[in-house]
């Protein structure tokens, strides 16, 4: 199925760590209560005042009544949900969002009633609503606390646990389930609930990536609504009624659309479980670094998950201007090559001096220093940082080398999954590194080396012999210095072998297909003599313009803005978590800019 274009405009919730921000507008205050502007009304919530505007975007990003789950959050007052969702449509089928209100009592002008201390007269409502789904109005006062509210979130609780297993230090989803969170913060110690708890199928596999258990299911219908409306992938739905409501796949067809995963993220219990994920750690042991997925051009934020050195999962992290909270499911998964046990872990080639790393790029230095002029080429990689590639340009500079870089493409699915398979090509045009965006000159480089004027070939990160460069031609090379992770027929003929690393493994940033830089994170330690590209780049080309360039790559990074025209202005620091849009000359095309 093709996914339908994402809504935007407003903060989402992150599915993965269950935070509580419901709109973008609710940490700070329109203006002073007394005197609100005209697109925002005054309500209150709890005895708080609170201004708010009067329309917020809703999941579709246009603008909507502002809801009472929107004006306690600007208010900081948690309301629990378990259906909603601030890129779903509202369903309002959980209740737990449950509050009392009150509007303002009019007097026979129509106009409300002040008391005598000034404040307006509320006359609160019999019955509670539904903080998702009920728009607010002037004067509205808003309860979250009151012992009639407390009493409906512990019915609720009370409901939903009546079949629900009560088997939490076994459930896969133990320390980020929100049912377990809320019975603790809501709930009551003990159920009077006796009876025998209805079964339901346990261990359903309804698709290649996902494990349903239709007894942790609280009926939330999240996973129904992203993959309808937002995927657009109609397979999920509930069957039957009462206690016995069951939630199960199209029959005959397994749920395996490229968004998937997606739902285990929204599950916000332990019904859909990842294949990949299911029972390989507990959430608490796992250390979260934010990174940037690098399996295309979108650059989609992502949570590393790693333990004891070792990359468990990939979870979405939430950025409105690029991914939402969404990511596809290919590039979740695609982690599980770095930790391959044939990796480039030790320094090698055939002209190796000693195996170790001041040894081995003195000899690099060397070579390159007694290269005749005009005599060098250089690939780089689209998969590289734009710190990386910066320095990779200078080492060009210096050594009047040609260079290019090797292009990716696939099919698009207008959503996030980019016809760009690099992550970085954006930057590698903006060093001058890639000749064409679609196109490459390294089959170019052929008639040089056959014809003896390139004698001198450095590879970072690409495999030459697919792009048109055979080991006939890489045998004639003088020198073949080659930088890799994983081996192949260009690092089994490099005459100077430099492990590099996976950009879990190393800081840095990358420039998605729209122009924004994004900041990484190195979230484990590469293996053996591997080190991050830039640092032995730097070094290197130090020693052969014996120019001092930053050790650190907040130093490098800012060096590098004030060095290249289309990043002036901007720093490490400012990027922050969700990156800086610069101007692109060109644009991939299957997305526009954002």
């Amino acid at each position: 199925m093709t996914p339908t274009h994402p809504p935007s405009g407003m903060a989402r919730e992150s599915a993965s760590s269950f935070r509580h921000e419901v709109s973008g507008s609710s940490s700070t205050a329109l203006g002073s209560p007394s005197t609100p502007p005209a697109d925002a009304i005054v309500v209150t919530v709890n005895g708080q005042k609170v201004v708010v505007p009067r329309l917020m975007p809703d999941w579709t990003g246009k603008l909507a009544p502002t809801t009472m789950l929107q004006a306690c959050a600007a208010a900081k007052v948690d309301v629990p949900f378990y259906c909603y969702h601030p890129r779903l449509p509202v369903a309002g089928n959980c209740r737990m969002c449950l509050v009392e209100y009150g509007t303002p009592v009019l007097g026979p002008d129509r106009h409300a009633v002040r008391g005598p201390d000034g404040e307006l007269v509320i006359n609160k409502s019999p019955r509670p609503a539904i903080a998702c789904a009920t728009p607010i109005t002037s004067g509205m006062a808003i309860y979250t606390d009151t012992p009639g509210v407390k009493r409906m979130r512990e019915g609720v609780l009370e409901f939903l646990l009546a079949n629900h297993p009560l088997d939490c230090p076994i459930c896969d989803k133990a320390g980020e389930c929100r049912l377990q969170e809320y019975s603790v913060d809501y709930g009551e110690s003990a159920s009077r609930f006796v009876e025998t708890k209805v079964h339901k199928p346990k261990q359903v596999d309804i698709g290649p990536r996902i494990v349903l258990d239709d007894e942790r299911c609280i009926l939330c219908t999240r996973c129904i609504r992203f993959t309808r409306d937002l995927v657009g992938d109609d397979a999920l739905g509930i069957v039957n009624r009462g206690s016995y409501s069951t939630l199960t796949h199209y029959p005959g067809r397994p749920f395996d659309n490229n968004y998937s995963l997606n739902t285990v993220d929204l599950c916000p219990v332990g019904a859909l479980t990842s294949k990949d994920f299911r029972f390989q750690m507990r959430v608490w042991f796992l250390k979260e670094t934010k990174g940037v997925c690098t399996s295309c051009g979108t650059g989609c934020n992502i949570l590393i998950g790693s333990r004891e050195n070792r990359v468990l999962r990939y979870t979405p992290r939430d950025n409105g201007a690029v991914n939402g909270s969404w990511m596809c499911d290919t590039g979740r998964l695609n982690y599980k090559w770095i930790h391959r046990p044939d990796r480039i872990v030790k320094l090698g080639g055939s002209r190796l001096p000693a195996p170790a790393w001041p040894a081995a790029l003195a000899a690099v230095a060397s070579a390159l220093r007694n290269a005749p002029p005009s005599s060098v080429a250089i690939v780089a990689s689209a998969r590289q940082t734009n710190e990386e590639l910066y320095l990779l340009r200078k080492l060009a500079q210096r050594l009047g080398a040609v260079s290019d870089s090797v292009p990716r493409s696939g099919e698009p699915d207008r959503w996030l999954v980019s016809a760009d398979r690099n992550p970085n090509s954006a930057g590698a045009r903006l060093f001058g590194l890639a000749a064409d965006p679609m196109g490459s000159n390294v089959p170019r480089f052929a008639q040089g080396i056959r014809t003896g004027s390139l004698k001198t070939l450095l590879v970072f990160g690409e495999d030459v012999t697919r792009c048109g460069l055979g080991a006939d031609l890489l045998a004639k090379l003088e020198t073949l210095i080659v930088s890799d992770v994983l081996p192949n027929p260009t690092t089994a003929l490099a005459h100077h072998l430099l492990p590099g690393c996976a950009a879990v493994e190393k800081r840095g940033s990358f420039t998605n297909v729209h122009g924004r830089v994004q900041r990484v994170f190195a979230a484990i330690d590469p293996p053996g003599d591997a080190r991050p590209e830039w640092e032995f780049l730097r070094d290197l080309v130090m020693a052969l313009t014996g120019h001092a360039f930053p050790d650190t790559i907040e130093g490098l990074f800012n060096q590098m803005a004030g060095d290249v025209p289309a990043l002036h202005g901007l720093e490490w620091a400012a990027l922050g978590d969700a990156g800086l849009t610069v101007p692109m000359q060109s644009r991939t095309p299957d997305n526009e800019p954002r």
